[in-house]
């Protein structure tokens, strides 16, 4: 497995850093990686690594999704009112309804199998959109209007809504009917997710300014309850609907808005990390399902 680690980092630096001298995005590079690397092309690592592929994705979807929180600004958010809410659903939505009429007329697939693929298609990917958005958060573009923030928000929101449209699909593909309550578990998940992260960040908050620790041990202690939040959604599923990633979010927006110069401290640790996180989520979720589309 340390072979395999260090084949990870080392090829997926290199490859990104070639396609980034050719003015083309590093991630490119760390997809080729996964796919060059993974069982489907020179099959050069480890089977213990594959196994726990799962698990890698999702601490560095925590990450990155923490790191969004952080640069979100609430108050910001709050002016968009509508366009913020509509880019939670209508784009996916209308992607859903295109994918849907029009891959029985080019594949000769059903009208349920169309609405299956159109849900996968219509999913976002947070590995390539949120730090993009970052990027442009912190480099002062699109800020004055606030259209990062809402891609942010409506990339996180998105994935929610298609996933369960999807399951709702597949359902009715296997042979079970369209369960209308599985709907109506979407907004209930993104405000019990919300509240949440911000009822966490909140007790975080009056805990960080009475407990002086090192800006590292923050990091760990935000990273612990992250990982329970997620936690808890997987031990809730079927019972409650809650969304642990958009908590996630919520418990670094949160932070930001009470205790800005924490957050600006940690957001900075928390960058280092998604140096060697991002390498990691993006080459395995290639050579964790052995394609691209991912």
């Amino acid at each position: 497995m340390l072979l395999s680690i260090a084949l990870i980092l080392i090829v997926g630096f290199i490859f990104s850093s070639i396609f980034s001298r050719f003015r083309l995005p590093g991630l490119l590079g760390l997809i080729l990686t996964g796919i060059i690397l993974g069982p489907y092309g020179l099959n050069l690592l480890d089977s213990k690594i594959l196994s726990i592929s799962a698990d890698i994705r999702q601490i560095a979807l925590i990450v990155i999704l923490f790191r969004a929180g952080l640069t979100m600004n609430i108050s910001d958010l709050k002016k968009k009112g509508r366009p913020a809410i509509l880019m939670t659903f209508l784009p996916a939505t209308f992607e859903i309804i295109t994918v849907t009429i029009l891959a029985p007329l080019l594949f000769g697939i059903s009208t349920l199998e169309a609405a299956i693929l159109g849900a996968v298609l219509g999913a976002v990917s947070p590995a390539v959109v949120v730090p993009r958005m970052i990027g442009l958060i912190e480099s002062g573009y699109g800020k004055a209007k606030g259209i990062p923030q809402m891609i942010l928000a409506g990339a996180s929101v998105d994935d929610v809504f298609v996933i369960v449209l999807f399951t709702s699909f597949l359902g009715m593909f296997q042979g079970n009917r369209f369960d209308f309550f599985s709907l109506l578990s979407v907004p209930v998940a993104i405000l019990f997710g919300i509240l949440l992260g911000v009822l966490v960040g909140y007790i975080m908050v009056k805990l960080f300014k009475y407990l002086h620790v090192r800006d590292t041990v923050k990091v760990l202690l935000i990273l612990s309850v992250c990982f329970l939040m997620v936690s808890l959604e997987d031990s809730l599923k079927g019972i409650f609907p809650i969304s642990g990633l958009l908590g996630v979010m919520a418990l670094g927006g949160i932070i930001l808005k009470l205790y800005p110069l924490l957050a600006n401290r940690i957001n900075i640790k928390f960058s280092k990390v998604w140096s060697g996180a991002e390498v990691f989520f993006i080459c395995i979720s290639r050579f964790g399902n052995g394609y691209i589309g991912t």
